[in-house]
C-alpha cells in the first residue's frame, strides 16, 4: 500500500513542479528532493512490502513511508488551499491580492517549515532505506543481487520438493491421498531460484497447498469441466494445441486440471508429461531445467551434465531436440503474464502430432491472448452452483453426514459468505468442523465475526494468503483503485459504475494520458481489475456495455481490513463511538442515532460517502461535520441521503471536485455553487431541481453534468428535464450532459460548442429547432450516446438534414417523439449498438421497421409506442446482431411473424401492452437463441391460452425450446412476473 501511496505522490509532485514553480519559490529545491528520494524508495517499497510481515524494522520503515507520503500530501493541498485559488479581476481584485500576500506571509512560513519537516524526515528514511537495499536487494538489481538466510535456504528446499512430490509425478492413488508420504524421486539444487523469500515460497506452493485442500474436501461440481477440457485435449487436431483455464483465485483451476492431468486416457494418449508451477517469479532459465528435470525423470535417466552450464538459448535448443519426436502434455500452471508464456513457447516444437499445453491463470488477458490460434481453447472458472456448494460444504464440515437440522439456517447464512468460491467454502467448512455441534452460538459468532476472520488473524490465513496474490501483483494506481471499492457495503452492487469511474478521477487514482480522456483510462482500469479476476461482473447490457460489478465477500473482507490497516479507508457503522484518526476515505453506513462528535481527526479527509443515512437531521450534522474541518474533501457523495438543503459550508471546498447529491429531496440550487471552481462532476439525478443558477457557467472544469429525472413503463417513459442558463456553452470541458431542456434554438446552438460531450440527454425539443440540432450535432464528433425527446408525446421531431452529423462512434441513441419517418443519418449509424424509439408512430406504409434491421450491430431495440400497423413482420436476414427486442404498447398491433434466418442472435424478447388478436407471435420456432419470453399487460384471453397450453399443442411446440417463458403485469410501478 506504501508503494501506492509514493505513486500517488510522485505523480502529485511532478505536477506541482511543472505548473506551480513560480508559487513554489525558495521551496522547489525541498519539494524537488522530495521527489526525487521517494522516486528512488518506490522500486525498493513493493519487495519491502511483500517482506514486512516477517521483519518489524521493516514494517516500520514501511509505516513511515506511507506517513510521510500522506503528510507531505496534505501540505501540498494546503499550500494549493492557500496559494493557488485565482482571484477577482480589477481593483477590489489587486486589493483582495494584496491582502491575502499580507495575510498568507504566516501560512507560508509555516508550509516552509512543515516541507522542511518532511525533508529531514525524508533524509532519516532514505539512509534506513540504504541499509536495507544493501540487506534485501531491489526490483532494479534483480534477484540475483537479493540475500536470504541461510534457514530461508532451508524452508525454501522444503516447499519445493513439496511442490514436486505433489504435482511433478506420476504416482498411485494412494501416494496422492497422503501428500505427506515421501516419494522415492530425486532432487536438484540447481533448480532452486535462490533469492525466494518466506512469502514468495508461499507463492510457489500456493497451487498445491490449494489443491490439497479441496481434493480432502472431495470436491463437487467438477465432472462436466473435467469431461470438456480432457474432449479438448484428446480431439483428433494434429497440431501443439493450447487449452487455458482462467478464473479468480481459490475457483479451483489447479485442482480441476490436476485432475484432467491425472486421467488415465490423457496419460495414455501423451508420450511425455510435465507440471510446471510458473507462478510470479517466473525465471526463464529455472522453469526450463525444471522441465528437462522431469522429462529425464520420467524416462529413469539423469540430466547431461552439461545442462548445468547452458544458457537460455542452448536450454530451449536442448528441450526442442528432446521433445520434436514426441507426443507431450505440459501444463503451466499459475501463469502471471504474456511474457512468461511468450518465452516458453519458443521452447515447445510443433511437429504435427497433436501435443498439448494446459494453462492456468487467474488473468482474463493472459489467456485470450494466449489462445490465438483458432483450435486453441478457453475454459472459464465459474462459481459453484449453490447445489454443489452445499453439498461441498456438507462433506467439509460433517463428513458428508448432512447438516443438523439446529444448524441449517447459520450454515445457509455462512454459505452465502462464500459465494460458490471452492477454497472458501472448504476452508471456513475446516473452521466448522472443530465446533460443537450443539452450541449454535458458536457458530453464529462466525457469521457474525467474518470480517475479523479473514483479516489475518489466523483461521483463514490461508486463502487471505491465496487472494493477496492477485492484490500484491498490482500497479500501485490499480491498488488505490481496488482499495477505494472497501468503502461500499457487503452485497452492495456497483450499479452506476460511471460513479465509480468519476470518483477515481476527482481523487487523482487515474494517471491521464494525451490522446484518451480520464473516464476512458479509468474503464481500462476497471477492466483490468476484472481482467485480473479481483472485481467480478455482476452484469451487463446487452451491447456489452458494463451494469453491474462487485467484489466477493472474502476479497472484500480482505480489502477492507488491509485499507483499515493502511489509514486508507474507514467504515463507520451505527456502533461507530469515535473518528478514526487521519483517514483519508470515510464512508457511513446506516447511520440511525447520533454519529460520534469531534470531527478535528477529519482534517485529512478526502472522500465522504452515506449509505442507507437515514437521520432526518443529515443537514445540521453534515454542517457541523464540514465545520470540524475537512477542507482538502475532494469527493462528498451523499446519494439518496435526506437532505433538504446543502449547507453553506459544502461551498467553501476549494479542493472539492466530485459533489453526489442524487435523490435527495434537493428542489433548489443557490448560486453560491459558482465557489465550486474546481467542481469537475455534479449529480444532481433524480431529485425535483428544474433550474440551476447562470452562477453553474463559472465551473469551466466541469466534465459531468447530471440533472432531471427518469420514469418507466408506467409512465411511458417520461424524462423530467432542467432549464439551463445562457452560456452553458462555455463549458467545454463537458463530457456528459443530461436533460437539458432545449425549448428554443439559442440553447441548441449553445449545445453545439460542448465538442467534448461523450453522452447528451435533451428534451422539449420543438419541432421548428430540429434542424438546428443536427447542425449543432454536426460538431459533436465524440459522441458515444444521444438522447433526444420533444417537447410533448404529439409533437414531430424533424431530424432531417441535408447534410448528415457525423456520428460514427455512437453506440446509443434513444428518440422519444413523433417521427414521419426515421432519419436518414440513423441508418449510417455503423457502430449502433442500441436504439429506442418512443411515441414515433411510425405507419405500416413506411416500411421503417425493415430498414432498421439493416443496422450492423445493433443488439438491442426497444419499440414503444413507435408503430402504428397492424401487423409486424421480422424478415429473413434482418437484424443479424439483436440480442434484445421489446414491442411496447403498440396498440393496433394485432399480429407478429418472425421469418427464417431473421434475428438469428435474439435472446430475449419482451412483448408488453399489445393485444396481439392473433395469439402469440408466429415463427418463434425460428429463434433458436431465444431464451427469454416475456408477455406483459397482455389480453386475458392469450394469458388464459398460454398458461393451459396442451404439450401436444403447435402453439407449445413452437415454445418448447425457450428455457423461461414468464407472464406479468405492472403493479405499482414494479413487474410482477410468474415462469411457466
Amino acid at each position: 500500500m506504501a508503494e501506492s501511496v509514493v505513486g500517488f505522490l510522485i505523480n502529485q509532485l511532478s505536477t506541482l513542479l511543472s505548473q506551480e514553480s513560480t508559487l513554489l519559490g525558495g521551496l522547489r529545491p525541498d519539494v524537488q528532493f522530495i521527489k526525487d528520494e521517494l522516486g528512488s524508495m518506490k522500486a525498493f517499497l513493493r519487495q519491502a512490502e511483500a517482506k514486512e510481515d516477517d521483519d518489524s524494522q521493516l514494517q516500520e520503515w514501511v509505516k513511515q513511508v506511507r506517513e510521510v507520503a500522506y503528510d507531505t500530501e496534505d501540505v501540498l493541498d494546503d499550500f494549493a488551499f492557500r496559494f493557488a485559488r485565482g482571484d477577482a479581476d480589477g481593483f477590489f481584485g489587486r486589493v483582495g491580492k494584496i491582502y491575502k500576500s499580507t495575510k498568507n506571509l504566516k501560512a507560508r512560513h509555516r508550509i516552509s517549515l512543515e516541507i522542511k519537516d518532511i525533508k529531514a524526515r525524508v533524509e532519516e528514511i532514505s539512509a534506513r532505506h540504504q541499509r536495507y537495499q544493501l540487506l534485501y536487494g531491489t526490483q532494479e538489481r534483480g534477484p540475483s543481487s537479493s540475500h536470504v538466510a541461510s534457514a530461508d535456504c532451508d524452508i525454501r528446499d522444503q516447499a519445493l520438493l513439496i511442490m514436486v512430490r505433489s504435482l511433478g509425478r506420476d504416482r498411485d492413488d494412494s501416494a496422492e491421498s497422503s501428500p505427506s508420504r515421501p516419494l522415492p524421486i530425486r532432487y536438484r539444487d540447481e533448480t532452486i531460484p535462490k533469492y525466494l523469500t518466506r512469502r514468495e515460497i508461499g507463492r510457489v506452493v500456493t497451487a498445491t497447498d490449494t489443491m490439497l485442500l479441496i481434493e480432502e474436501a472431495k470436491l463437487v461440481g467438477i465432472d462436466q469441466p473435467k469431461k470438456e477440457l480432457i474432449s479438448k485435449i484428446l480431439d483428433d487436431h494434429s497440431h501443439l494445441k493450447l487449452v487455458s483455464v482462467v478464473g479468480m483465485g481459490g475457483l479451483g483451476k489447479t485442482t480441476l486440471v490436476k485432475k484432467v492431468y491425472d486421467d488415465a486416457a490423457v496419460k495414455k494418449q501423451f508420450q511425455s508429461h510435465a507440471w510446471i508451477t510458473v507462478s510470479q517469479n517466473f525465471q526463464f532459465k529455472v522453469i526450463i531445467k525444471n522441465l528437462i528435470q522431469q522429462l529425464y525423470e520420467e524416462i529413469r535417466q539423469p540430466v547431461p551434465p552439461q545442462v548445468d552450464s547452458m544458457d537460455g538459448i542452448r536450454l530451449s535448443e536442448f528441450v526442442k531436440d528432446f521433445l520434436k519426436e514426441r507426443r507431450y502434455i505440459l501444463v503451466l500452471d499459475d501463469v502471471w503474464s504474456l511474457d512468461a508464456w511468450e518465452a516458453i513457447k519458443y521452447v515447445l516444437p510443433d511437429c504435427n502430432i497433436a501435443s498439448r499445453v494446459v494453462l492456468t491463470t487467474r488473468i482474463t488477458d493472459v489467456a485470450s491472448a494466449s489462445c490465438l490460434v483458432s483450435h486453441d481453447f478457453i475454459h472459464k472458472m465459474s462459481p459453484l452452483s449453490y447445489e454443489d456448494s452445499w453439498t461441498l460444504f456438507c462433506n467439509r464440515t460433517f463428513q458428508s453426514n448432512g447438516c443438523p437440522s439446529n444448524l441449517e439456517e447459520v450454515c445457509r447464512k455462512i454459505l452465502k459468505k462464500c459465494e460458490g468460491l471452492p477454497l472458501g467454502i472448504v476452508t471456513m467448512g475446516g473452521v466448522l468442523a472443530l465446533k460443537d455441534k450443539d452450541r449454535i452460538d458458536e457458530w453464529e459468532m462466525i457469521f457474525r465475526g467474518f470480517g475479523s476472520e479473514v483479516d489475518g488473524s489466523g483461521k483463514f490465513d490461508r486463502i487471505r494468503r491465496i487472494l493477496l496474490l492477485s492484490y500484491s501483483d498490482l500497479p500501485h494506481h490499480l491498488k488505490n483503485c481496488l482499495l477505494y471499492l472497501s468503502v461500499y457495503p457487503e452485497d452492495y452492487p456497483v450499479r452506476n459504475v460511471f460513479n465509480l469511474l468519476d470518483t477515481w478521477i476527482a481523487l487523482g487514482f487515474i494517471e491521464e494520458k494525451e490522446g484518451m480522456t480520464a473516464t476512458d483510462i479509468a474503464m481500462r482500469y476497471l477492466k483490468k481489475l476484472i481482467n485480473r479476476s479481483l472485481i467480478q461482473v455482476k452484469d451487463i447490457w446487452a451491447d456489452g456495455k458494463l451494469k453491474e460489478c462487485g467484489l466477493h465477500d472474502f476479497l472484500r473482507e480482505i480489502i477492507v481490513s488491509k485499507s483499515k490497516e493502511q489509514s486508507f479507508t474507514t467504515v463507520a457503522t451505527g456502533y461507530c463511538t469515535r473518528w478514526p484518526d487521519k483517514v483519508r476515505h470515510l464512508a457511513i453506513h446506516n447511520f440511525t442515532d447520533n454519529p460520534p462528535q469531534g470531527f478535528n481527526s477529519l482534517k485529512c479527509l478526502r472522500s465522504l460517502i452515506t449509505f442507507g443515512y437515514k437521520d432526518p437531521l443529515t443537514t445540521s450534522f453534515l454542517s457541523k461535520f464540514l465545520c470540524g474541518g475537512p477542507k482538502f474533501l475532494k469527493v462528498l457523495n451523499l446519494e439518496e441521503a435526506k437532505l433538504d438543503s446543502i449547507p453553506k459550508e459544502v461551498f467553501k471546498l476549494f479542493h472539492l471536485k466530485y459533489l453526489n447529491l442524487s435523490g435527495t429531496r434537493l428542489k433548489i440550487i443557490p448560486k453560491s455553487i459558482g465557489q465550486l471552481q474546481n467542481l469537475e462532476f455534479l449529480n444532481l439525478d433524480q431529485t425535483t431541481i428544474t433550474e440551476l443558477p447562470v452562477e453553474i457557467i463559472k465551473l469551466r472544469k466541469l466534465r459531468s453534468l447530471i440533472v432531471g429525472r427518469e420514469g418507466d413503463y408506467s409512465n411511458n417513459f417520461a424524462v423530467w428535464g432542467f432549464k439551463s442558463p445562457d452560456g452553458i456553452g462555455k463549458l467545454t470541458s463537458l463530457e456528459r450532459l443530461h436533460n437539458i431542456e432545449v425549448d428554443g434554438g439559442k440553447i441548441v446552438r449553445e449545445i453545439g460548442k460542448l465538442i467534448q460531450l461523450r453522452q447528451l440527454s435533451i428534451t422539449k425539443l420543438r419541432r421548428e429547432d430540429g434542424k438546428e440540432l443536427v447542425s449543432s450535432l454536426l460538431r459533436l464528433t465524440n459522441l458515444r450516446e444521444l438522447r433526444i425527446g420533444s417537447i410533448k408525446e404529439e409533437e414531430t421531431l424533424d431530424l432531417q438534414h441535408s447534410i448528415s452529423p457525423r456520428l460514427g462512434f455512437l453506440v446509443r441513441l434513444r428518440l422519444s417523439g413523433r417521427l414521419e419517418r426515421v432519419p436518414e443519418w440513423v441508418m449510417s449509424l455503423q457502430s449502433l449498438g442500441t436504439l429506442a424509439l418512443l411515441n414515433s408512430e411510425l405507419t405500416e406504409d413506411e416500411n421503417a421497421i425493415d430498414c432498421l434491421g439493416h443496422l450492423p450491430n445493433l443488439v438491442a431495440l426497444m419499440l414503444s409506442r413507435a408503430y402504428e400497423g397492424e401487423t409486424l413482420c421480422f424478415k429473413a436476414g434482418g437484424f443479424p446482431k439483436l440480442k434484445e427486442l421489446g414491442i411496447v404498447q403498440l396498440k393496433r398491433l394485432k399480429w407478429v411473424s418472425v421469418e427464417e434466418e431473421s434475428m438469428p442472435n435474439l435472446q430475449q424478447f419482451v412483448i408488453v401492452g399489445c393485444k396481439l388478436m392473433e395469439g402469440l407471435p408466429l415463427g418463434l420456432q425460428n429463434l433458436t437463441e431465444l431464451k427469454v419470453l416475456a408477455l406483459a399487460d397482455m389480453s386475458d384471453e392469450l394469458i388464459h391460452e398460454i398458461q393451459n397450453l396442451d404439450k401436444q399443442s403447435e402453439d407449445y411446440q413452437t415454445i418448447s425450446h425457450i428455457s423461461q417463458v414468464c407472464i406479468g403485469h405492472w403493479i405499482n410501478g414494479e413487474w410482477k412476473e410468474e415462469f411457466l
